[in-house]
């Protein structure tokens, strides 16, 4: 790779104005996909930010994309869905039927763990919510990838965004994503 199209960690209103890679979806199909990311088992105060989230995602007319299983992740597909959203779920195993059942598109890789590099490299920007180390992981992979990253009580690593609610939390990927 020459360097030219490397971006460094990415920083508030670091994201493009528009889809994925500067270019505009076509009509019908959002302009983002944000990841939202967190642990399968989850603190009350997780599952209540992470559908929060799910919801001002939603709102923001932007589809969910997350690992499809239980805790945060299906906590943030409730919300997206309750707000008329569209969910994406990147499912370890290779059954689609595993995914919670707010997930309108299951994708089955049976990469396990693996997985999370392609919850980062579709993501335009993510929210880790609480987590544990498959969090974590996915907050390495999205920094490596120059995809801004927010935490809501997550990992506290250099290059992550701070939040302390998930209204600060819209705003700041509303910023990072210049809408």
């Amino acid at each position: 790779m020459d360097g030219k199209n490397r971006r460094g960690v990415a920083q508030p209103g670091s994201a493009p104005a528009s889809g994925a890679g500067g270019r505009r979806f076509e009509a019908g199909r959002p302009d983002f996909i944000i990841g939202v990311i967190g642990a399968s088992i989850a603190t009350s105060r997780d599952l209540e930010n992470a559908f929060a989230i799910g919801k001002l995602i939603a709102q923001l007319g932007c589809a969910l994309i997350c690992g499809g299983l239980g805790g945060v992740m299906e906590a943030a597909a409730r919300g997206a869905k309750e707000a008329g959203g569209l969910t994406i779920g990147v499912i370890p195993g290779y059954s689609k039927s595993d995914a919670n059942p707010y997930i309108d598109v299951p994708i089955a890789t049976g990469l396990g763990h693996a997985r999370n590099v392609i919850i980062a490299a579709t993501s335009d920007a993510l929210v880790a919510v609480g987590g544990e180390y498959g969090t974590l992981s996915e907050i390495a992979f999205s920094l490596k990838m120059g995809k801004p990253v927010i935490s809501l009580f997550s990992w506290d690593i250099p290059g992550v965004i701070k939040a302390g609610d998930p209204e600060e939390a819209f705003a700041l990927l509303k910023e990072v994503l210049s809408c």
